[in-house]
């Protein structure tokens, strides 16, 4: 039987690309990665998606760091005995969490973008966050922020001037760091290993 993985609508192309790299036999599963904006919600989501599919297939895993959920998506792994992703955010999963300790203690305002985040960018932050009604609220939302750091995992023409973009729609420096797929494909194999 294939395996399950409950992922964040934000990796799962990317984990769809992993599978199909390593011949994989899995079934992503995405959740909304709007769900990010809601970081107390995404517990319960992947707890009532894995209760729904845990059944269909020989094993199941979560493709999601913590997310801010401070611990309540490691209660729901515990419980349906299942591994996630390590890592507090997928920033640690694409570059390393000892990497990403380093570049907060150089900058602590540092603002994150992914491959996903640059794409939807307007979406989910401009339009999430009232900025495309209210722009006048950006400095207040963004003060504490220095700069964007795009972490590439898969940089084209097109992706680097939309992250350009991004940054500019915040006033902020872009700093751009490829980070490519290694961490995320390492952290998948591992999830599926028995």
């Amino acid at each position: 039987m294939s395996i399950g993985i409950v992922a964040c609508g934000a990796l799962a192309t990317h984990i769809a690309e992993i599978a199909a790299e390593h011949n994989l036999d899995i079934v992503i599963y995405p959740l909304p990665p709007l769900l990010h904006n809601r970081p107390e919600k995404i517990a319960s989501e992947v707890d009532a998606l894995l209760l729904e599919v845990k059944e269909k297939h020989s094993q199941c895993a979560v493709a999601y760091a913590d997310c801010g959920t401070y611990g309540a998506l490691d209660t729901v792994i515990e419980r349906h005995n299942v591994k996630r992703l390590g890592g507090n955010h997928c920033y640690d999963i694409f570059a390393g969490r000892s990497e990403i300790e380093a570049i907060m203690a150089e900058n602590a305002g540092t603002y994150f973008l992914t491959d996903f985040l640059v794409k939807s960018f307007h979406r989910s932050v401009i339009i999430e966050l009232g900025l495309d009604k209210y722009p006048h609220l950006r400095d207040d939302y963004f003060k504490n922020y220095s700069r964007v750091m795009w972490l590439a995992q898969r940089p084209t023409a097109e992706l680097e001037q939309a992250a350009r973009d991004a940054a500019s729609e915040i006033a902020l420096p872009l700093e751009i760091r490829a980070v490519g797929l290694t961490g995320l494909t390492r952290q998948v194999l591992e999830l599926i290993s028995h």
